[in-house]
């Protein structure tokens, strides 16, 4: 099984309550690779773009809102398996059903701000990663640590 690379978007409520870090340890700590990360204020028309899908629905303006609002920080995370893991790290989408142990589960309450985004499909990543990172801006780079991450022993790692 390949490598995928899944975008992580950290929302203006994980800013604001400074969780990034301990955020992106989760990751890290489950073995997969930061490979691009950039913080910024998202545009309003990049906002509408992401969140194209939902126009006409009755959260759609407050959701374009929040996200508007303060500044993101924009992830880049590649692993084996990447965007499943992820998304099983993230949680239910509302903190208030959120297991403990994920990441709205540890850290969110609220149904509206809900900490983090994640692709929630390999054709979903490959957009929005190309919304938010340019050419150049997700790196290529092997970690030493890679082969204490998988099992590299066989023809594939696992």
């Amino acid at each position: 099984m390949a490598a995928e690379t899944t975008l992580i978007i950290l929302k203006p409520d994980a800013v604001q309550r400074g969780l990034m870090g301990r955020i992106i340890t989760r990751f890290e700590d489950k073995g997969l690779q930061v490979c691009g990360a950039k913080m910024m204020q998202i545009p309003l028309t990049l906002a509408e773009q992401h969140y194209a899908d939902h126009k006409g629905k009755p959260f759609y303006d407050g959701l374009v809102g929040f996200m508007t609002s303060s500044p993101v920080l924009v992830l880049a995370i590649r692993g084996i398996g990447a965007i499943s893991i992820c998304r099983s790290m993230m949680g239910a989408t509302f903190g208030s059903k959120a297991d403990a142990g994920t990441i709205r589960g540890d850290f969110g309450v609220s149904n509206s701000f809900n900490l983090i985004h994640g692709s929630d499909s390999p054709e979903a990543a490959a957009k929005e990663t190309g919304l938010f990172f340019g050419e150049g801006e997700i790196l290529d780079w092997n970690r030493a640590n890679e082969v204490w991450v998988y099992d590299c022993s066989g023809d594939e790692p696992e």
